[in-house]
């Protein structure tokens, strides 16, 4: 598993930055543009909420977990959920919560 939460992580960077990109070339780093561009719709609304509901669980979660577990460098997530998104963050902890399962055996 700790194989595929890697490739996921690997995977869940390069996807949407592959969009950040292009919005950063036509725009450039304008993060009130870029809040706007996420919020302007109510569908876009909808997924962002939906989005951001998650990242809050999955830090609650996770922040529990680590304790629990032993897991070294949890903190990473923070910044992983804010410059790329769930889809680093999620894999990466699963990744770092194999790691650590593996050298407490």
């Amino acid at each position: 598993m700790k194989t595929l939460y890697l490739a996921a992580a690997i995977f869940g960077t390069l996807v949407p930055w592959l969009f950040f990109a292009g919005f950063i070339a036509e725009n450039g780093v304008s993060l009130p543009l870029f809040v706007a561009e996420v919020f302007a719709t109510r569908p876009a609304t909808g997924f962002a909420a939906d989005l951001l509901i998650c990242c809050a669980v999955f830090w609650i979660w996770s922040w529990r977990d680590a304790r629990e577990n032993a897991v070294p460098g949890w903190w990473l997530t923070l910044p992983a959920v804010w410059l790329v998104g769930l889809s680093l963050a999620l894999p990466l902890y699963l990744w770092m919560r194999e790691r650590a399962r593996e050298s407490h055996e």
